[in-house]
């Protein structure tokens, strides 16, 4: 058997930490997790604390138990939390990829014209879209229907419906959050 390194020491209690957070998370006694997980509540006990060696059945078993991933469970702090936005002034973006997924990305545009009155220019694609006005009020055409969103409010739709984005009196700032095949829909042009 190897010897621990001290980066072992710190994922090992890093891992620790985890499965007792998820476990408080949802809510849960250590006797609750033990039996969804199939371990006695002591073992439980003694993997949270420490008093006992992490096992890789365990681990499988714990993540399934706490809904989520093994992969989840181990991973490590990532040193670059901080992230700047890559800046398209052409189009008024701002663009955040997420480093989790790296098919999302998170867009944050001012909008200053209204949605276009040609239907021919609404766009529908695969996909998923998420955003919130931070300020000002947006108007969504979707299909044949037409939606304000004021400051504060989030719209979620269907991306194969026919869509636009524009401004409502005055200039508006969204932030969206786009899937991958969201981003293909809307390449060369604006986000909205």
């Amino acid at each position: 058997m190897l010897p621990m390194t001290q980066e072992d020491g710190e994922l090992d209690s890093l891992v620790r930490k985890r499965i007792r957070a998820l476990r408080v998370a949802q809510g849960w006694s250590l006797e609750e997790l033990a039996g969804r997980a199939r371990v006695s509540q002591s073992t439980l006990s003694r993997i949270e604390n420490g008093q006992r060696r992490l096992a890789l059945d365990q681990l499988v078993t714990l993540a399934r138990a706490l809904d989520t991933t093994l992969d989840q469970l181990v991973e490590t702090a990532a040193d670059d939390v901080v992230t700047s936005p890559v800046i398209d002034a052409a189009h008024g973006l701002m663009r955040w990829p997420m480093k989790s997924d790296p098919g999302v990305i998170v867009v944050r545009q001012r909008m200053t014209n209204p949605p276009p009155d040609n239907p021919s220019r609404m766009r529908a694609h695969p996909g998923k879209e998420w955003l919130v006005v931070l300020s000002g009020t947006a108007v969504l055409l979707l299909g044949n229907r037409r939606f304000r969103v004021e400051t504060n409010q989030a719209a979620e739709f269907p991306t194969m419906l026919p869509h636009a984005i524009g401004a409502e009196g005055g200039p508006c700032e969204t932030l969206g959050i786009f899937d991958h095949d969201a981003r293909r829909g809307h390449r060369g042009g604006d986000e909205g």
